[in-house]
């Protein structure tokens, strides 16, 4: 028999979601153990290009008893300065993480609790968070295998720097936060950059005085539960609106791009041998990134109205720039593309958990967290709860919710006896 140790809660991942759950657990003083698949906060470490910066303020990073508290809360901490921060909230208490701990699988027990197995040992558990995010398989098309082996492909996750692309000019595509950050990162550094636009929405940086995201919360945007929300199917799929944080912040208007020199093209459609074929989709979606755009300004601008607030006035939204016509194929030699980084998102990999909480589509079912299967949970996930579920803003809350829901399943006596 495959000898196992007995732990009340097993969280698996160690990112700030997991550690933050631990945190509260340590407080409690609930016997738990956390098992980390690389080192903690791998992805922060690891996973990011080096002029990487947070697109929310500083002071939106309010881990557990833990919020920033350097010089410049309206700021955006660099790749480093994040790596700090998080290394400094998990010195405040001793989580019991166990790195370089690959978890296989997850099963439910005979007669209650859960069987978890990784390459460091094997558990039983009362309980399992699942703290893992939803960053695990970069996505590609299908298609990729069919251009021409020449040209490079390099996804975000594996990008650094402009340096490391080779020579010639470079496709971006996909127009969310990391595509157009990595579109001008590489345009700063005087490279030629062609882009696939999606239909990625845009938000203002700043506005009347004071960034977007301070408007916002004021105005209880970052409050809406999922339940409150108009269109929660929408709210769970759609990309997150493009800004940068980048040398202290500013909005990316893609128009403004094209008279710099970067040429946009509308969705990629398929691509074969040199030849990339796009959807001519170019002028909607760049209107409809400006629409959210619009959509926000006139927001905080009738906020300000009914509040009377004192705040300086703007100049009407101008478009600068519109496609003289819908580009639907290039030649990559003609235009000299000898690279592609796709900057298309990731996929979850849940293909470990044995455990039926997930939907027909392999989506974790659960209502803030809490899944239907007693004793386990997800945290750390896009509008677990709120916008701020998954990020730093709200990771507290969603954390304190589930140690608080871990504590009272304990105590209902419902826990299966090792």
């Amino acid at each position: 028999m495959t000898h196992r140790e007995q732990k009340t809660v097993v969280i698996v991942g160690g990112g700030q979601a997991g550690l933050s759950v631990s945190y509260y657990l340590c407080r409690k003083g609930i016997d738990h153990v956390v098992l980390e698949r690389f080192g903690k906060f791998h992805s922060w470490r690891v996973n990011r290009w080096d002029s990487f910066c947070l697109v929310t303020p500083n002071w939106q990073c309010r881990l557990p008893d833990f919020p920033y508290k350097g010089n410049d809360p309206d700021g955006f901490m660099v790749k480093d300065e994040i790596t700090d921060y998080l290394d400094a909230f998990a010195e405040t208490f001793n989580p019991p993480i166990i790195e370089d701990c690959s978890v296989t699988r997850i099963t439910k027990r005979p007669g209650g609790g859960y069987l978890v197995d990784s390459s460091k040992g094997n558990f039983t558990t009362d309980q399992v968070v699942i703290a893992t995010g939803g960053y695990d398989n970069p996505i590609v098309p299908p298609y990729t295998d069919q251009l021409d082996p020449s040209i490079v492909q390099v996804h975000s996750v594996d990008y650094r720097r402009p340096e490391q692309m080779p020579e010639g000019a470079t496709l971006v595509v996909g127009t969310g936060q990391s595509g157009v950050q990595l579109m001008e990162d590489m345009h700063l550094q005087g490279r030629k950059v062609h882009l696939a636009v999606g239909p990625a929405p845009r938000s203002p940086r700043k506005y009347r005085g004071r960034d977007a995201t301070d408007w916002l919360y004021e105005m209880g945007h970052y409050h809406i539960t999922i339940d409150q929300h108009p269109n929660p199917e929408h709210a769970l799929t759609k990309t997150n609106h493009y800004m940068t944080g980048r040398d202290g912040g500013h909005e990316i208007d893609l128009r403004k791009f094209a008279l710099e020199g970067v040429s946009l093209y509308g969705s990629v459609a398929g691509m074969e041998g040199q030849r990339i074929r796009f959807l001519p989709d170019l002028g909607t979606n760049l209107d409809d990134a400006d629409d959210s755009y619009i959509g926000i300004r006139q927001a905080i601008d009738a906020y300000i109205e009914k509040n009377n607030i004192d705040a300086p006035a703007e100049p009407a939204f101008e478009k600068f720039w519109h496609p003289a016509q819908e580009i639907t194929e290039i030649d990559c030699e003609v235009e000299g593309i000898t690279s592609i980084l796709w900057a298309i998102g990731f996929r979850p990999d849940y293909d470990w958990i044995d455990v039926d909480v997930f939907d027909p589509r392999g989506r974790p079912v659960y209502d803030r967290g809490i899944c239907r299967e007693d004793g386990f949970y997800f945290v750390g996930l896009g509008w677990l709860n709120t916008w701020g579920s998954g990020r730093f803003l709200g990771i507290d809350e969603d954390a304190r919710y589930l140690a608080e829901a871990i504590e009272a399943y304990i105590k209902s006596g419902l826990l299966v006896a090792s």
